[in-house]
């Protein structure tokens, strides 16, 4: 086992992994990333970095856009800035983010249920009927916010969003975090991404990584799928038995 998860187990269950009384190649829990997996609200914050990107005289495409998933709203508008060679303080920085921000939240506030992706609550409510505890963990500070107009509060054992954490991916506090929230020892879940940031997080955190997108930006998960929908019960399974 990697020392920093040994570390991070308790006395008491270090005492049981020494005694096999913890599998820690069985996956318990499955933790969920919020834009890309379960919806597309990475759009609608494209729509609102964009407009502050055109704000600042800069044309940002949806490529560079990429550079922005997975991190924190102070770290993306860092990325914009060094891409418009533009130079800010602190104080303007956080006024800038501040307006995205109420960019995001005013777009967000016409989501509706119909706008999760296909597949996704039939794929939680069938690990959740097989004993599979279910994680969300996203960086957004308006996660809970999402979920809510969403309707699928209910859905989780646990939400973790970037109001609870210190460091955004690819640091794996998040993760960490939400196997505590879970009561699950980290090798013992599995996350689903869409960012490189958080396969990355992912797998730091001594955690199965199944990635959602194109196979070559996210090669260093254990599985890639171009869909939620394609992931199934027996995914996971099949994750027990690889190494990472």
């Amino acid at each position: 086992m990697d020392y920093r998860l040994w570390t991070f187990l308790s006395k008491e269950k270090r005492e049981d992994v020494k005694l096999n009384r913890i599998d820690l190649s069985i996956i318990r829990g499955c933790i969920f990333d919020l834009d890309g997996v379960i919806v597309d609200t990475a759009h609608y914050h494209f729509l609102a970095w964009k407009r502050l990107a055109d704000e600042l005289g800069y044309h940002l495409t949806e490529g560079e856009n990429e550079q922005l998933k997975g991190v924190s709203r102070t770290r993306s508008l860092e990325i914009i800035l060094d891409l418009a060679g533009i130079s800010l303080n602190a104080e303007h920085k956080e006024i800038l983010a501040s307006k995205k921000n109420a960019w995001f939240n005013e777009y967000i506030e016409r989501m509706v249920p119909s706008e999760i992706f296909p597949g996704v609550k039939q794929l939680i409510r069938d690990l959740r009927g097989r004993g599979i505890k279910i994680g969300l963990a996203s960086s957004s500070k308006n996660a809970r916010t999402v979920v809510r107009l969403l309707q699928i509060e209910q859905e989780f054992d646990a939400i973790v969003d970037g109001n609870m954490i210190r460091h955004t991916k690819p640091h794996p506090e998040i993760f960490f975090t939400a196997a505590e929230e879970l009561k699950l020892e980290p090798e013992n879940c599995v996350v689903i991404e869409d960012a490189e940031a958080g396969v990355v997080a992912a797998l730091a955190a001594g955690m199965k990584c199944i990635g959602i997108g194109d196979p070559e930006r996210l090669y260093r998960a254990n599985k890639v799928f171009r869909t939620t929908a394609e992931v199934a019960f027996s995914t996971l399974r099949e994750l027990e038995t690889v190494n990472n």
